[in-house]
């Protein structure tokens, strides 16, 4: 109900006994209706900042207090940042549609909303696509995100069915489970996915993406292909995923995560660039799309390269064993390990 962890929960009974909850036996702990109201309040006031130390000798009238305190300070501060935005130029709202009540309230959490780089503007929380859709305006919204808790392979049809006008809108979907098949098959559409549980900070980012890509032309310019197409050749891929994954695994004895995660990254980008080929070559329509994904992919996959290179010879790591194309390299490489070792 709070979102909170047990151990916090634990904590908080042990070192300033905010609660004193029953005990009937196994281990379990039984909290009253006041408990929880309280420690709502608790945790929403450690949520902006206050320091839990502070309220623990606090009876609810002061928490209370302290809290509408709190927001008729959030209110002053919203309106000098308004008249100061006076002066600024203004940025244009991003209209959501959301379906589903447990999303439409998360999305109006204050630290949520501060981490989004533009003015939301919630339309709904609407029961159902077909309710959304008889709603006027929705059409004219930016996108539409959806809460599912699972995902079969007609779903995107049956919302288009039940709401025709909003079927031509991009549409992002918090989703909890679903085969791999209707993902893949959701992806390729252009559906945007996300599955939860999440925490509100990775929510605020998708929806950051998912805001940039909703307004943003995502073909490139035509004077960007062309710059990319003339550019230098990037050198083939230098470890194949055999090597990395092995590299991966020996990476993680070490405290450091880095190059476990450097090593997971070069495999992503090495699919999506071998990926962006394989459509280029399958559709003629989007080839100069996919051949620019794909010579980006590259070049960020050439990087990469070159930086797991470096967090190896800072930890003290060997580097993959090369693969065939890359062997040319391997020489240079290892000669570069021995003489910084030396």
């Amino acid at each position: 109900m709070l979102r909170m962890p047990v151990a916090t929960l634990r904590v908080w009974e042990r070192r300033y006994g905010l609660t004193r909850p029953a005990l009937p036996g196994g281990g379990q702990r039984l909290y009253s209706a006041d408990d929880v109201r309280r420690l709502a309040l608790l945790k929403r006031l450690t949520d902006l900042g206050h320091a839990i130390g502070s309220l623990a000798t606090m009876n609810m009238a002061q928490l209370q207090r302290v809290a509408s305190t709190h927001e008729q300070a959030l209110a002053a501060t919203g309106k000098g940042l308004r008249e100061a935005a006076d002066s600024r130029p203004s940025v244009r709202p991003w209209r959501l549609v959301v379906i589903g009540a447990a999303l439409g309230a998360r999305l109006q959490r204050p630290a949520l909303l501060r981490r989004l780089s533009r003015p939301l503007v919630l339309l709904g929380p609407f029961d159902d696509a077909a309710q959304a859709a008889a709603t006027p305006g929705t059409s004219d919204a930016d996108a539409v995100l959806l809460h599912a808790p699972h995902l079969q392979a007609d779903w995107l049809a049956a919302i288009d069915a039940a709401a025709p006008a909003l079927a031509g809108l991009p549409k992002a979907v918090l989703y909890g489970f679903a085969a791999e098949r209707v993902c893949d098959a959701l992806a390729t559409d252009g559906t945007f996915l996300l599955r939860e549980p999440q925490p509100d900070a990775v929510l605020a980012q998708w929806l950051c993406a998912l805001s940039t890509a909703t307004t943003t032309n995502l073909r490139p310019a035509p004077d960007a292909v062309a710059d990319l197409s003339s550019a230098e050749p990037v050198p083939p891929r230098r470890w194949d995923d055999a090597a990395l994954a092995d590299f991966a695994s020996r990476a993680t004895t070490i405290s450091c995560e880095c190059p476990r995660h450097v090593a997971e990254l070069l495999m992503q980008l090495s699919h999506f660039e071998s990926y962006s080929a394989d459509c280029a070559n399958r559709h003629a329509a989007d080839a100069e799309l996919h051949a620019y994904l794909g010579q980006t992919a590259a070049v960020s996959r050439a990087q990469f390269e070159a930086a797991l290179e470096h967090v190896a010879l800072h930890e003290g790591l060997m580097l993959p064993a090369m693969s065939r194309h890359g062997a040319r390299r391997q020489k240079y490489s290892t000669s570069a390990q021995q003489r910084d070792r030396t």
